[in-house]
């Protein structure tokens, strides 16, 4: 006899039914597939606004699933447990899921995996989160990659497969297990009143990523690799977004680029780039998994950096600095939960090279306020930019954020949207940021903007005397 139990498909940054090797595989067995989204402690230590955002994804899924003649099982609680208490309840013979690879992921699914094959089960994972598993793709010597471009180089050419279409059905069980509600979550709480600011600025599930993909293609990608450095511009894909909670896989997005490339859009090579820029960060999560908690290089152990939250780090939290880029680029992340891909490069140089600050203080606040927060690309971000990490720019890359905003933001049209204070007539969104942060700050748009509190030219020069001395110790 065949096998007819169902299959726990257990969903968790695959937040969609196209090009899902699991979900495919699980319904073309014929046995029922019971979907499922768990709460568990991974999920409930996220930061407030990709804990608000993750719930919005979640949402978008089980309507989805609906419409397709499924539905999706929510449970809360430690994933093991709650996973043993489903198969008791359904009969469940097998769980599969897309596989993760930040440390903390892999250690769970690890202990999982090995919990349910002990009891007899079947616990199988399915690539489809990056584009290449990490244990694929090696240097001559066998080694991974430990700098992006001889990456790059190496997978340019990659054949890779076709993307899978969504299952034509769903096979379902004939009783259904009982479920909790997303309102039980209360997922928006930590968000407080700037859940209804950002929710305007969310492009929530499957349908609105493949949209935006497809629009970036079309009127986008020909002027890319201009186009993105300018924070005023609307120039990127935005796909960040969507990738995080895996609205839309990365392996469409490479399709697509590559049909763009191939019709004469000779920028849509710097958009597969920056696909690639994000597997970098998987790989070396799964590889050197230090570099989500400490430095990616040992010899920075010694580094003099602040570790303490000062008024200077305040202020820079606050968006309070008196340097307009960092100032605009922080209120921006307040507003809309995402920030530009060039301001990101200048907040963390500023706050870990002109404030000298730990790289840690800022991915920390960026894991809580960024709707597109990812484990492995926020560490390898604030790690490239504090020089900690796997760069080949020598240390005394120091970004004038100055010099930056008057080069990519001419007309100072990106910061004037976003600062309102010694405007007549701030703009909505300058104004939206004073809706968005905590009443405690007690700011106003009323308020005088404040001057550097550290310039450019000092900042500067001490990060490079504290650079020069660690490079003699």
């Amino acid at each position: 006899m065949t096998d007819q139990s169902p299959i726990l498909m257990w969903f968790r940054r695959d937040l969609r039914l196209s090009d899902h090797a699991a979900l495919s595989a699980a319904c073309a067995t014929g046995r029922p597939v019971i979907p499922v989204f768990i709460d568990d402690d991974l999920s409930q230590a996220h930061g407030a606004a990709p804990r608000f955002r993750l719930g919005l994804s979640v949402e978008s899924l089980g309507a989805d699933l609906r419409a397709a003649r499924s539905r999706l099982i929510l449970r809360q609680g430690p994933a093991l447990s709650t996973l043993q208490a489903l198969i008791a309840e359904t009969g469940a013979g097998a769980v599969y899921w897309s596989r993760l690879y930040d440390p903390a992921s892999k250690e769970r699914d690890t202990a999982v995996k090995a919990a349910l094959k002990a009891a007899g089960l079947t616990a199988q994972s399915f690539p489809g989160h990056i584009l290449f598993e990490p244990w694929t793709v090696a240097t001559k010597t066998g080694g991974f990659y430990k700098v992006f471009t001889p990456m790059w180089k190496s997978v340019r050419g990659a054949d890779l497969p076709a993307t899978l279409p969504s299952p034509a059905t769903i096979p379902a069980p004939t009783t259904w297990p009982p479920s909790d509600t997303l309102d039980q979550w209360r997922m928006a709480a930590a968000m407080q009143r700037g859940a209804d600011v950002l929710r305007p600025h969310c492009t929530v599930g499957e349908a609105a990523a493949a949209a935006r993909l497809a629009d970036f293609i079309a009127t986008k990608v020909s002027q890319y690799q201009t186009n993105r450095d300018l924070p005023a511009v609307d120039g990127t894909s935005r796909l960040s977004e969507n990738l995080t909670y895996g609205e839309i896989s990365p392996l469409t997005c490479w399709h697509a680029g590559w049909a763009a490339l191939h019709a004469g859009q000779a920028d849509a090579e710097v958009f597969l780039k920056e696909l690639v820029w994000r597997e970098f960060a998987y790989h070396l999560a799964h590889h050197t998994p230090h570099i989500t908690t400490a430095n990616w290089k040992p010899d920075w152990d010694v580094f003099p950096w602040n570790r303490d939250v000062t008024p200077d780090v305040a202020a820079w939290q606050q968006g309070r600095t008196g340097i307009p880029f960092v100032d605009a680029a922080m209120r921006e992340m307040y507003v809309t939960g995402t920030m530009h891909n060039r301001g990101r490069m200048i907040v963390a140089s500023y706050l870990t090279k002109h404030l000298m600050t730990h790289w840690q203080i800022g991915l920390d606040w960026f894991a809580d306020c960024l709707i597109d927060w990812d484990p492995c690309s926020n560490a390898m971000g604030w790690q490239w930019s504090a020089g900690s990490g796997p760069d080949a720019t020598p240390y005394f890359r120091v970004f004038n954020p100055v010099t930056q905003l008057d080069k990519f933001d001419k007309n100072h049209s990106y910061a004037s949207r976003w600062i309102a204070e010694g405007y007549a007539n701030p703009s909505a969104t300058a104004l939206r940021y004073f809706d968005a942060i905590p009443r405690r700050w007690g700011l106003s748009a009323q308020d005088r903007y404040p001057k550097p509190i550290v310039t450019p030219e000092a900042g500067r020069a001490r990060a490079l005397d504290a650079y020069s001395n660690r490079e003699k110790a």
